[in-house]
């Protein structure tokens, strides 16, 4: 495979700063290495992480919400989501009306089967990056 290929391939998965015309390593993402995103300036949604086979099965994204707007009242599946809030302030909507208040300086964790939203009850922007991991069932993780 010619190294134009592969940056083009590279180039799909990850968001380079715009002074970057050279890779000096390119490995390709099935190999699972680290690797860095950046986060762009742009007042709207940014993935970040596409899981496989990008990653081992997380995915993650920036969520840009107005003053006013929502997420959408979605479920987590078997999956379990962790939050991280950059600016603004907001509500995080658990089940059938469970309220969390959010906002800049927080995490929200979400475990799997949870029905949830984020709502932007603000006059602000409120912007978060969410991490969504698919669960192994028995709550075990090893950091060695």
């Amino acid at each position: 495979m010619t190294r134009n290929k592969i940056w083009k391939i590279v180039k799909n998965f990850v968001e380079w700063p715009e002074n970057i015309n050279t890779i000096s390593k390119v490995t390709t993402m099935s190999q699972k290495e680290p690797f860095i995103a950046v986060l762009n300036e742009k007042p709207e949604y940014q993935s970040l992480l596409d899981g496989i086979p990008q990653t081992c099965g997380m995915k993650s994204g920036r969520v840009y919400l107005q003053p006013g707007a929502d997420c959408g009242q979605h479920t987590t599946g078997a999956q379990e989501e962790m939050l991280v809030f950059l600016s603004g302030q907001g509500q995080a909507v658990i089940g059938e009306g469970e309220i969390l208040e959010v906002g800049k300086g927080k995490i929200t964790y979400i475990p799997p089967q949870t029905v949830h939203n984020i709502v932007n009850n603000s006059n602000e922007p409120l912007c978060y990056i969410y991490c969504v991991a698919p669960t192994n069932g028995n709550g075990e993780h090893k950091h060695e």
